[in-house]
Order: C-alpha cells, then sequence, then structure tokens
C-alpha cells in the first residue's frame, strides 16, 4: 500500500524544533511558499525538497509519510493558557509537537506488548453522582484498596490501574502536567520533569482527577481537579490528625517528607478543612513569604521524584525480549539515536507486572 506525506506530521516536526515556518525556509533552502503549501497540503514535496526538509528538522524521511493523526492541547491547557497571556504561541506549538511525538513512540511501542491494568480506574461523574471531588477521590483510594495516612508512589498507584506517566522536559512551556487520552491508548499523563518532587506528586493527582471526573469539560474543572488532588494525597480525617495541636512552619517542614506534598500545600489543606483559623492562616502565610517559602521551600526538605516505570520497561522489553538493537528502535520510532536517547528513559532492571508481550 502505497504511503502518502502527511502534512500534519511535517507541521509537528518543525513545531517540536521550535522553527517559524520562515527560519526553516532560511535553513533549508526551500522557499517558505513552498514549505506553506506543503503543510497545507497543498502539494507534495519532491524528493530534493524533502531531503532537504528532513535533514533541516533531523527527521528521517520515513517519518513523513507514517499516517498518525495529530491531535491538540486538552481543554485544561488551553484554560492554563488563557490565564497565562504572556506564554507565546510557539510554546504551545512545541508542547503540542512533543506530545505528538511521545504519543506516536507510545502508539508503536504498545503494539507488540499487552498493557494489562491490575486496578480498575473509575469513572465518576460529579454531576451524576451528585457528590465532591473530595468524596470521589476517596472513592479512589477504597476502590484501590490503599492503605491510610500518605499515598506512596501515587505514580505507581496511576500505572497500575492502566495509566502511562511520562517524564518530559517542558522547559519555557509553562506546563506542569498534561493528560491526553486517545482511542485505542491507555491515559497518558506527561510531567514535567524540572518540577520539584512534591509539585509533580500534585500535578499527577491533579490529572489523575480530570482522569476520574471529566469526561466532559467543565467550566470549574481545574478547581475540581485540585480539589481531588488534594484529598487524594491529604485526607482530611487523617491529616487533620497529623496536624492537631498548634501548627508552625516547622510542623509543616516536618510533615513534608511523610505526607510528600509541599508545605504550602499543607498550609493551604489546614485551612480549607478547619485545622486552623483563617487568622491562624494568614499569620502563617506572612511567615512563609517573609522566609521565600511561598518561591522556593528549604532545599533540605526535598525528596526524591517518583519514577514511572512502563514506558522504560517497554523500551526494555524491546531491546531484551523482542531482540531490538539501537537501529532497529530507531527505525520504529522513525528517530534518529539522539533523540531516541533524549527522548526515552534507559531500560530498568525491575519488570513491570502489567506488561505482556503478545505473541
Amino acid at each position: 500500500m502505497e504511503k502518502h506525506f502527511n502534512d500534519n506530521l511535517f507541521r509537528v516536526a518543525r513545531q517540536a524544533r521550535g522553527m517559524s515556518q520562515a527560519e526553516l525556509s532560511r535553513r533549508s533552502g526551500v522557499s517558505q511558499a513552498n514549505l506553506s503549501k506543503l503543510e497545507n497540503g497543498v502539494i507534495n514535496p519532491t524528493d530534493d525538497v524533502l531531503s532537504k526538509v528532513a535533514e533541516t528538522l533531523h527527521f528521517p524521511v520515513t517519518y513523513f509519510f507514517e499516517s498518525d493523526r495529530v491531535c491538540g492541547l486538552p481543554v485544561s491547557v488551553h484554560s492554563m493558557y488563557r490565564k497565562k497571556a504572556s506564554v507565546g504561541q510557539r510554546a504551545q506549538d512545541r508542547l503540542e509537537a512533543e506530545l505528538n511525538i511521545r504519543l506516536m513512540h507510545i502508539r508503536r511501542l504498545l503494539k507488540a506488548v499487552e498493557f494489562e491494568a491490575e486496578l480498575e480506574l473509575p469513572r465518576f461523574d460529579l454531576d451524576a453522582f451528585q457528590t465532591t471531588p473530595s468524596h470521589i477521590a476517596g472513592l479512589v483510594r477504597r476502590t484501590w484498596l490503599s492503605p491510610s495516612g500518605p499515598l506512596k508512589n501515587l505514580a505507581d498507584w496511576m500505572e497500575r490501574a492502566g495509566c502511562i506517566v511520562v517524564m518530559c522536559d517542558f522547559d519555557g512551556m509553562s506546563v506542569d502536567g498534561v493528560t491526553v487520552s486517545q482511542p485505542g491508548l491507555p491515559p497518558c499523563v506527561f510531567l514535567n520533569r524540572g518540577a520539584p518532587a512534591d509539585r509533580q506528586r500534585f500535578t499527577l493527582a491533579h490529572e489523575l482527577g480530570h482522569i476520574v471526573m471529566h469526561a466532559v469539560p467543565t467550566p470549574n474543572m481545574e478547581d475540581e481537579a485540585n480539589e481531588f488532588a488534594a484529598s487524594l494525597l491529604m485526607p482530611e480525617n487523617e491529616i487533620k490528625r497529623a496536624l492537631a495541636g498548634r501548627v508552625t512552619l516547622q510542623k509543616l517542614a516536618a510533615l513534608k517528607p511523610v505526607w510528600r506534598v509541599s508545605m504550602n500545600a499543607l498550609l493551604y489543606r489546614a485551612k480549607t478543612i478547619g485545622a486552623i483559623t483563617p487568622n491562624q492562616s494568614q499569620y502563617l502565610w506572612r511567615q512563609m513569604s517573609a522566609l521565600g517559602y511561598r518561591r522556593a521551600e528549604p532545599p533540605e526538605l526535598d525528596f526524591e521524584p517518583e519514577q514511572p516505570s512502563v514506558l522504560s520497561e517497554l523500551i526494555r522489553i524491546h531491546l531484551e525480549d523482542l531482540g531490538y538493537g539501537i537501529d532497529d528502535l530507531c527505525a520504529s520510532l522513525h528517530v534518529y539515536e539522539d533523540d531516541l536517547r533524549r527522548i526515552h528513559p534507559l531500560p530498568t532492571k525491575q519488570r513491570s507486572p502489567v506488561l505482556r508481550v503478545i505473541k
């Protein structure tokens, strides 16, 4: 079957490199008029033009003839960008391109491997259940039979429930995390590798809230996801016991590595559940501001980020169990080796029980 030039993937490749059409024209020697027509599907490239463009963008020629559909950014990301008027269109384009390339790779890696969820991933409609995000967070914990207290290794819980968690470099994109759900793929949660571990965990819980509650976007979905995240990571009855007595910055600092959330999140939660009065909350926030803790908390309180395992295990299975070499994997994913090593984690020795090679 003859393959056709995919103008959408051409645009993704250009955006992934952070180039405008004018810049690509200048670097490749192909006129901007031709590039515009290629990107809009008006013409097909000649072999010479395709070679120049592929070399400039550092993508194999085969990449441009794959049939993948390109998806746009989710509603939650568009909402976030509207609140940050300073975020430019090029940053949004780069994020969209990054997500599409990673989804393209995940789709191919899963072709030879069956991804079996050990845990149920519940779905709740807030209106249908006439309940709150806090209540739904408790239902998720009970569905998973998670023990009381801090929810350790949230990434592992989510991957066991059928999600794929992916660490990305979102430098300059003003994004902590984003979830993409496409037909035929598990929910994929992309996290900013550069964010502190406490923010990564809260973002992961926030994105889980979207997966569980927001099959259809709602006007208040970001606030609802935040409430879900706080309740999932810090259940009211349990965190209230931990906060019993006088709440001080010292107590918040001591609780941070235990509950694996930021001091800021603990203080906000304390106010929300009534563990402190509004006056106490204001006093503690002033202390946090004076010490600079609202921008950066004491580094000695930092803990190690969680390490998702499914994607690295997919790579390991291909390289070890399926006998792929690095060149074979690059050919399958339509990337060069430097991009392969930049995008994907090295194989781990730990084997994921949720993956099984399809015979």
